[in-house]
């Protein structure tokens, strides 16, 4: 009973062969190219963002309606943009956002509903406090001025509400989405809410002397994705190197096993050279000397030669 006998890149002619060494790197190639202008689109997308910043994140403070009237959302061209608020906090409605990396722990952010002059309410980002050394919420949640203030915010789109059904304890949010804070708000408050965007505070009056950490400055690193992108171009480039260097190592060991086999086919066969009895030499050599010139026998050396 016979097994079955796989098939192995060597015993396939030599065209077939190559043509799937070629496809191979073509596959690779595509697979390449295509990560490559993932990581180009990427990195214009952080372009983008680094270029909007600069644009409006020292810009001049203008009113809210001017950015955002009544019935609107927030552009995409006008985030990071200071803006004045004027009206009051809604202080004993402030609620937090947990697991936010501050001050090397999951610190708390503080959102705090701001009411404007317009009956609006803004969602505010006061900065973060550190998490309690018990339980499971903040350590402390300093109080907003009261009465009337001022307060310069920059714009922010709201974050996603988590996917996977991550929730959070009461007073309390996994993400800054403006529908999941509304749920955590009297409804009064939460049909007032500007939908899809809050605010990350700058500066507020009246001044308390008992704030949260102001929130870090955006980050102006460009990211890896430009390198990346370059990187996945030579990968593809190196697959081609490769697969070329693999064909011409073949065509190579091919041309000298078959200038081998020409050298065995023309080679001659080694000469036997006959060689002499030592003994049989010196038995000559004796007779030569004992016998009288031109009357030796032939025969006779003959027998001593034999």
């Amino acid at each position: 009973m016979s097994g079955d006998r796989g098939v192995s890149m060597q015993s396939l002619p030599r065209a077939g062969r190559w043509s799937i060494y070629i496809g191979l790197a073509v596959v690779f190639a595509i697979a390449c190219v295509w990560l490559s202008n993932w990581q180009f689109s990427r990195n214009d997308d952080r372009a983008a963002q680094l270029a909007l910043v600069e644009q409006n994140y020292d810009a001049a403070p203008i009113p809210l309606a001017e950015v955002i009237p009544p019935g609107d959302g927030l552009a995409a061209d006008e985030e990071w943009r200071p803006v004045v608020l004027e009206g009051e906090y809604l202080a004993d409605e402030q609620i937090t956002v947990r697991n936010r990396p501050h001050g090397g722990t999951s610190a708390f952010e503080v959102l705090a509903p701001f009411r404007l002059s317009d009956g609006r309410v803004l969602i505010v980002d006061r900065g973060w406090v550190p998490p309690a050394e018990q339980g499971e919420g903040p350590a402390v949640v300093p109080a907003p001025p009261a009465g009337d203030s001022t307060v310069i915010a920059r714009l922010r789109p709201e974050e996603a509400a988590p996917t996977s059904g991550r929730s959070a304890p009461e007073d309390q949010v996994p993400t800054i989405n403006v529908g999941l804070i509304g749920d955590e708000l009297p409804p009064s408050t939460a049909d007032a809410l500007i939908d899809g965007v809050y605010g990350i505070l700058v500066s507020e009056s009246p001044a308390v002397s008992d704030t949260p950490a102001a929130l870090p400055s955006p980050s102006q690193d460009p990211g890896p994705h430009l390198s990346y992108a370059i990187q996945w171009i030579l990968f593809a480039l190196m697959g081609f190197i490769f697969i070329g260097y693999v064909i011409r190592t073949e065509r190579r060991h091919r041309l000298e096993d078959a200038e081998d086999a020409d050298a065995d086919a023309v080679a001659p066969a080694p000469r036997r050279r006959r060689r002499r009895d030592r003994d049989a030499d010196d038995e000559d050599a004796l007779l030569d000397a004992s016998t009288p010139t031109g009357t030796r026998d032939p025969q006779a050396s003959e027998m001593s030669s034999a």
